[in-house]
């Protein structure tokens, strides 16, 4: 090898990144900055596995960084809060939300700032390393991050440099998105693959209001896909896309598959997707 141009480490293949990230998907537990980092990847061909390897390393370096002999949940948020909040500047604004950046995993720890979900995943993983109690809580509209026993909801918001949140303080949010009380089920830990699905469909959204950027919203369709739950209309999702980037065959052949799934309980949408499937197919023409 010579030494003045040392091997880079070749860039895995999107089938490779693809074939990695189901199989985190599918793991006894899932390590949720890895799915985090992989899906990075598919987004930013820049990020290459010494990329990944490094945001992992920030991450333990971040937690070897909280306090020793922390106790209790308020102590453990008030920790973070100084480290990420403080220390580190981790936060968001509302600009962060016209960002693809904001998230993906690996640009929010080098920029500090990304979505709620993003900054809550570097709270949860930061704090898991140094063995806090800590969980995600998916409030409709925004992420937040708990700690200690869920029953006695110590939350904190990360996107605000983790401002500790009262119980008031999240049934007035939810009240304000949604229009209805909290309700209890809302305040229950996520898992880490809710957690990944709920960031690629913030990617898809994105990607749906910029017509023009139908490769991103396609790759964050085949992610979704790829975990073991999600919602069976994706795959209908996945052909309009399809048909929308031109490839017109592949995407009415993908909505005549969708439409014998659907013809079982509902015969007359099923009727309406082999139309689309037909116009789609007439574009050729």
């Amino acid at each position: 090898m010579n030494p003045h141009h040392p091997e880079q480490p070749e860039r895995p293949g999107l089938d490779e990144l693809r074939g990695q990230f189901a199989e985190e998907a599918r793991a006894e537990r899932p390590d949720l900055a890895l799915l985090c980092l992989l899906l990075g990847a598919v987004a930013d061909p820049a990020l290459d596995a010494n990329g990944i390897d490094a945001a992992q390393i920030e991450l333990d370096e971040l937690a070897g960084r909280l306090p020793y002999g922390v106790r209790g949940g308020r102590a453990w948020a008030s920790a973070l809060a100084e480290l990420l909040g403080e220390r580190y500047g981790f936060a968001g604004s509302s600009a962060d939300y016209q960002r693809l950046e904001s998230s993906l995993l690996h640009k929010v720890l080098r920029r500090r700032r990304g979505l709620p979900i993003l900054l809550s995943v570097v709270w949860i993983e930061v704090a898991r390393r140094a063995g806090a109690p800590v969980y995600g809580v998916a409030l409709p509209g925004h992420f937040v991050v708990g700690f200690g026993d869920p029953s006695e909801r110590v939350l904190a918001d990360p996107f605000d440099g983790g401002r500790p949140m009262t119980g008031q303080d999240a049934e007035l949010l939810v009240a304000g998105v949604t229009g209805e009380p909290l309700d209890e089920s809302m305040l229950v830990p996520a898992r880490p693959l809710e957690i990944v699905l709920r960031i690629l469909n913030n990617i898809r959204a994105w990607a749906a209001a910029r017509p023009e950027r139908t490769d991103v919203a396609l790759w964050a369709v085949d992610l979704s896909l790829l975990l073991p739950s999600h919602p069976a209309r994706l795959r209908y999702e996945r052909a309009q896309l399809l048909v929308q980037s031109g490839q017109f065959l592949r995407g009415a052949a993908e909505m005549e598959e969708y439409a014998d799934v659907v013809d079982a309980v509902e015969p007359e949408a099923a009727e309406a997707i082999r139309r689309r499937a037909r116009a789609a197919r007439a574009q050729l023409n």
